[in-house]
């Protein structure tokens, strides 16, 4: 009997020792701080946290909500190249809102895109579930081991105090340099915050400058993009080489009258000269068989286009443009208000060319 259990365990720790030793032979995992890789998208580039996209000590007049959304990472990716087989990412979360419209992804999870044939393509995506944020994501794994550039969005309505990447300790991982060209500021409402999408890359900016080459830094604040005096007072203050608004989609027309002259009167003191491209809202479809819905966005579009027409004779370089996140199937919203991944492609192509024919009058290319 003896022998049989001394046979008996020799078996059992044969069984175990190929394990083991696969466990000893796996790759490590060491981590780097996104902020010191290259983060682009982000309007002002000294804010005490690297992920904020504005200054709340500095700039002041927002509300709760607002002061919220302006430390959220939304719009912000980070560049790097590795050739590690995996990709993990460790996040120290303060604030995340989870939006009922918007992916779990989009809201506190990440979105890569790997440079193939000049192009960016898709990679991965994921975010971990609720009450589990801030443990450790396998973002990405089996990889070639070839040096890969990689573009990693942030989440788009989360404030996240660290963001490490993590790579196999054999591989390396460096900063590479902004891949986008120029500075143009973007300001506006939940379209351009991001609401609905299901990935971060999949914003209407994001894809436009992915699509482009220009690099659009993004101040998107759901439903707070009326014109505020404070916000002008920001951008006015903001390192940029032009700016395109999302202005007519949250604020009332009362506001609308008030606020429109005097926030581009305040900009253009602080960048004379430069462009400053306004967005009519787009088209929602919530305005197909609500007679109140139609009423109230007609009138809004009415008085915009109105003000506009005035705007751009009485001020030199301001211009206006229509953007379309209409399919002829109607079927690119995700909740009669907000446009569907796919209806954000067909905004950040709508405006490509006439963006572009803007900024080429200004040198920016």
């Amino acid at each position: 009997m003896k022998k049989f259990f001394t046979i008996c365990a020799i078996l059992i720790a044969g069984a175990f020792m190929p394990t083991l030793g696969m466990s000893a032979d796996a790759p490590k995992c060491v981590y780097t701080e996104a902020s010191t890789l290259t983060l682009t998208g982000k309007l002002y580039t000294d804010t005490p946290n690297p992920y904020h996209r504005l200054d709340t000590v500095r700039f002041k007049g927002f509300t709760k909500g607002e002061n919220l959304q302006v430390r959220e990472s939304s719009g912000i990716a980070v560049a790097f190249r590795t050739n590690s087989s995996f990709i993990r990412i460790k996040t120290e979360y303060g604030t995340i809102q989870y939006p009922m419209n918007t992916n779990g992804i989009s809201a506190k999870g990440y979105d890569l895109y790997i440079r193939d044939g000049g192009k960016w393509v898709f990679a991965a995506a994921g975010a971990r579930g609720n009450g589990a944020e801030g443990e450790e994501l396998s973002l990405i794994k089996d990889m070639d081991g070839n040096m890969h550039e990689c573009l990693l969005y942030l989440p788009l309505y989360s404030e996240v105090k660290s963001v490490k990447i993590g790579i196999q300790d054999t591989a390396v991982i460096e900063a590479i340099p902004n891949p986008f060209r120029h500075r143009v500021a973007i300001f506006g409402s939940s379209y351009t915050h991001g609401s609905s999408t299901s990935r971060g890359g999949m914003t209407y900016p994001a894809q436009f400058s992915r699509n482009t080459g220009i690099q659009l830094l993004s101040l998107g604040c759901s439903g707070n993009s009326k014109l505020q005096p404070y916000f002008a007072e920001a951008l006015a203050h903001a390192d940029a080489e032009a700016f395109i608004f999302d202005a007519f989609s949250n604020p009332t027309v009362a506001q609308i009258e008030e606020r429109l002259f005097p926030f581009i009167e305040k900009i253009q003191a602080s960048h004379p000269g430069k462009p400053l491209i306004f967005q009519r809202t787009i088209r929602r479809e919530s305005r197909n068989f609500s007679t109140a819905s139609e009423r109230n966005e007609s009138r809004r579009i009415e008085v915009a286009d109105s003000l506009m027409k005035i705007a751009c004779k009485k001020y030199k370089d301001v211009y206006y443009i229509y953007p379309d996140a209409t399919s002829q199937d109607h079927l690119a919203s995700v909740d009669g208000v907000h446009p569907s991944n796919y209806g954000y492609t067909l905004w950040a192509k709508s405006i490509e060319k006439k963006v572009l024919r803007i900024l080429r009058k200004y040198g920016i290319r």
